[in-house]
């Protein structure tokens, strides 16, 4: 009789690089394009090519680490792991195996992203005993401890067509990538997809990664296994890794299905863990269900060997300190500071720091607005709304935040009205005048003159005595509509707030 169980997830992510060329090669490093027209014979691996590592491949890779919290090795290595598929053209990828670029690293998964039932106090958290746990950290973190992130080269794209064949495009061959390796610390499918969210959104922050899923740009292997407790003895059921995983939903999908399939298989046949064998595994999307594809013992498998053409070497302590430099403050960070320098809402600093560009266009315009609460809310119910609506960035605007900060400062000195506001915000899109030219331009400047207002109010009401019966009878609506004509008298010019108490102090004197 099983008493309980409970998942043990570790992921490998894939991620490739932002470097101008290929790894070892000064071959195009971009997506797409004509199969097989971005080779050369270093990447192809064909005899006597010598690779040479590219310009800020290694920087890139330090990046990543600092931004994953992880220790920068001073002397480091590349290997060559042996194996022979047809998109792995030489028969061996170039990679690091004893002396990895960076380790023990971590990510912290903030509980507020978590299902409500996984957070602090929730059902499967007291269930897990996170509340003791050491990996809990400020009781609003989850960690995950990185063991490993290792330089390799990427392997080029089968392509499965219709018919009897199948063909390979080499392009993708010697993309230089990054290889994340965690620790066995995520305990459902739902926390392995935020954990990869997390780690997509971080190296996008620090422009290591475009992170496109759908492009293979960043790719999942999860591997899974269960523990199973029964009649007091605890099962440690064989690792599955399942391959290639490039969407969150399909990281969630996959491992919660092959979860229930190894219980299923346990209850059958008592299969035990073992150190050195693991199942690969592919994820067919359309059955919903994971498909054997080979078993390995990487060990013998893989037959390492140190990379003979590549002199091992040292990382020196200025590209670290680049490295670090580079990383500056991350989005979780900016979003605590945030909430309590501008008391902005979860909603509002989740959408302002989705990315490292938008964050400091904000900040920028924060710092020379007087209001930065009004320059937030310009930026994100005007300005990214245009942006939304045309598939477009915050580096493909031509206004600055000047413009924004210069527009929250009318509006809170009450130069010009909410609507007024608006027609600005568009003029200026368009043109890229300043906000104070285009009031002064088109005369919008708001009358905050009492003595003028107060002579817009009598005159209406001099002009309107039915509507001042109307008032006087108890229809009170007439408010509005007088209201309506003082600012039709004024062209929109007079201040609302000064007018409608100007206008509510005449009437109650008749």
């Amino acid at each position: 009789m099983i008493d309980k169980w409970e998942i043990v997830i570790g992921c490998e992510i894939h991620t490739q690089l932002l470097t101008k060329t290929k790894a070892f090669c000064a071959c195009e490093n971009r997506y797409g394009g004509m199969p097989d027209t971005r080779v050369c014979p270093v990447c192809l691996g064909l005899p006597g090519a010598m690779p040479r590592i590219s310009k800020g491949y290694v920087e890139l890779g330090a990046v990543a680490g600092q931004a994953l919290n992880c220790n920068i090795a001073r002397f480091t290595k590349f290997d060559r792991k042996h194996y022979f598929y047809p998109d792995l053209a030489k028969g061996y990828q170039i990679t690091q195996y004893d002396i990895p670029l960076c380790t023990d690293g971590y990510v912290d998964l903030p509980f507020a992203h978590y299902p409500k039932d996984e957070q602090p106090g929730g059902a499967k958290c007291r269930e897990k005993n996170f509340k003791g746990d050491d990996c809990i950290i400020d009781g609003k973190y989850r960690r995950v401890r990185i063991e490993r992130i290792h330089l390799e080269e990427d392997v080029g794209k089968s392509l499965h067509l219709q018919g009897a064949h199948s063909y390979i495009d080499y392009n993708r061959c010697g993309t230089p990538l990054i290889e994340i390796v965690t620790k066995p610390d995520m305990t459902s499918p739902e926390e392995a997809a935020l954990f990869m969210q997390t780690v997509q959104e971080i190296l996008r922050y620090v422009k290591v990664t475009n992170g496109n899923l759908e492009e293979g740009n960043m790719r999942c292997d999860a591997n899974i296994n269960l523990n199973v407790w029964e009649d007091g003895k605890l099962w440690h059921t064989p690792i599955s890794e399942i391959k290639n995983l490039n969407s969150f939903q399909k990281i969630k999908d996959a491992c919660t299905y092959e979860a229930q399939r190894q219980l299923k298989e346990f209850q059958e046949d008592r299969q035990e863990f073992n150190p050195g064998f693991k199942v690969t595994m592919g994820w067919d999307d359309e059955k919903g269900q994971t498909v054997v594809q080979r078993t390995k013992n990487s060990f013998v498998d893989y037959r390492f060997t140190t990379e003979p053409d590549i002199k091992p070497f040292t990382v020196s302590e200025e590209l670290i300190a680049r490295a670090k430099e580079a990383v500056g403050e991350l989005p979780e960070a900016k979003r605590v500071r945030y909430k309590a320098q501008y008391g902005m809402s979860d909603f509002d600093v989740e959408t302002i720091t989705s990315s490292k560009d938008l964050a400091m266009f904000f900040e920028e315009a924060a710092k020379k607005s007087k209001n930065p609460k009004r320059a937030v809310n310009l930026i994100l119910a005007e300005l990214l709304a245009v942006l939304n609506e045309k598939k477009q960035t915050i580096n493909d605007v031509s206004i600055t935040p000047a413009h924004i900060a210069q527009l929250a400062d009318a509006l809170e000195d009450g130069k010009i009205t909410s609507k007024q506001g608006k027609e600005v915000f568009a003029d200026m899109l368009a043109s890229n005048k300043m906000p104070s030219d285009i009031i002064k331009e088109k005369g919008m400047e708001v009358v905050s003159d009492a003595g003028a207002i107060e002579k817009l109010v009598q005159d209406v009401i001099a002009a309107n005595p039915k509507a001042v019966e109307d008032y006087k009878g108890g229809k009170t609506n007439v408010v509005g509509w007088l209201m309506g004509q003082v600012m039709k008298m004024s062209q929109g010019k007079a201040n609302p707030k000064q007018a409608t108490d100007l206008l509510n102090k005449a009437l109650s004197q008749l």
